[in-house]
Formats: C-alpha cells, sequence, structure tokens
C-alpha cells in the first residue's frame, strides 16, 4: 500500500530534478516585471485571443496552458525561484507546451475561446480562479473549445503550488492526454510505484 504522503510529496531523485554535486536548492530572486508578476523570458507573448493562441500551439504540436498569477504572490514567486530555476524541467515545458501568462487583477483585453472579451480580472472572475498560482490546461485539438469557454474547455487544472515533481507530473499528465482516463491522484500513484519498481530512490521532502 503506497502511504499517501510520499505519493503526494514524490521523488525528486528518480527524476533528476534533485540538487546533485555543487548545485544548491536554494531559491534565486526570479526578475520581477513592470506589473509587479515574475517574469519568464520564454512565456508566450500574444494578442491575448485564446482560441487563436491554441491553435498556434497545436500547429506547433505543442499543448496550451494559461498560469494566473498576481503581484506578491509568495507561492508565485515559489514557482520562480524554485520550479523555474530547474533546466530539466523547463526543457520539458519549453518542448510540449506554450505557457501564457495572466494577472488575476489585470486590465488588459483578453479574447476568451468563447470570443467574449474581457479584462483578465473578468476573466479569472468567468474561469472561477481564485488563487494563484492557478494553471489551466487545454486539449491539443483546438476544435474541441470551438464555443466553449475557458472553464468549460480546460482538460487540467493546478490549483495552487506543486512543488517540482508534482509540477513536473501535471505537466507530463497532460501531454500524455492522461486526463482522459484517469485522475491525477491516480496517474502520480502510478507513476510513484513505477520509480519504486525500477529501483528509484524516493526523496520526499
Amino acid at each position: 500500500m503506497l502511504d499517501r504522503r510520499a505519493v503526494l510529496i514524490g521523488s525528486l531523485a528518480a527524476v533528476g530534478l534533485g540538487a546533485g554535486p555543487g548545485q544548491a536548492l536554494a531559491a534565486a530572486e526570479p526578475e520581477l516585471a513592470d506589473n509587479g508578476l515574475h517574469s519568464q523570458d520564454w512565456f508566450l507573448q500574444s494578442f491575448l485571443d485564446l482560441q487563436e493562441d491554441l491553435g498556434d500551439a497545436e500547429s506547433g504540436g505543442k499543448h496550451f496552458a494559461v498560469l494566473w498569477e498576481q503581484a506578491g504572490c509568495p507561492y508565485c514567486r515559489e514557482l520562480h525561484a524554485v520550479n523555474l530555476m530547474r533546466p530539466t524541467l523547463v526543457r520539458y515545458l519549453k518542448e510540449n507546451f506554450e505557457v501564457l501568462q495572466l494577472d488575476l487583477w489585470g486590465s488588459r483585453a483578453v479574447t476568451d475561446f468563447d470570443g467574449e472579451e474581457l479584462e483578465e480580472r473578468a476573466l479569472a472572475r468567468k474561469w472561477q480562479i481564485n488563487f494563484t498560482p492557478t494553471i489551466s490546461f487545454f486539449p491539443r485539438d483546438s476544435g474541441a473549445v470551438a464555443g466553449k469557454n475557458g472553464r468549460e474547455a480546460e482538460v487540467a487544472r493546478m490549483p495552487g503550488y506543486f512543488k517540482p515533481f508534482h509540477f513536473l507530473s501535471m505537466f507530463e499528465y497532460v501531454r500524455d492526454g492522461r486526463y482522459a482516463d484517469q485522475s491525477f491522484q491516480r496517474y502520480l500513484q502510478d507513476k510513484f510505484a513505477r520509480i519504486e519498481a525500477e529501483g528509484g530512490t524516493a526523496d520526499v521532502w
């Protein structure tokens, strides 16, 4: 029987996310953009038409995800200072996803998948985004979201800050389309069992 805490915490060393010799786990100070949000130069820059962004991601063989953050959010800082400082993790995201960052309290006009144009803060309410960071994931097939709003169209949601193992696992879960046949919790349990069966070391933290 798998220990629930071990499943939820996971193994960093087994997937190369732990610290190696001379590699510190201390958080770096991430860069702040003019809007007060932490920034990554590989985040998608777009005209904020979500159907168009999804179509472009699909054309590039990638999935589309929307990352909601807000200025002053300590867990958003943790996401950037810890998770997004891991080269292996970032490489996986860049190869498989287009990630668009939106501001929970922002005023930029965004066109939802259903064609409605709203300010970021109004879109957040429409999608029932209540805290940050939150990541909404969408199917790679742009036709599958036609006529739907983002809350209806998303295939998975990361509700809050996940540590690196779980963060990467959620992106893998979406990339592999496993949301179609199992819950994320079940996916994690299976992954953890597979790591143990292959002789991986559980680095619980």
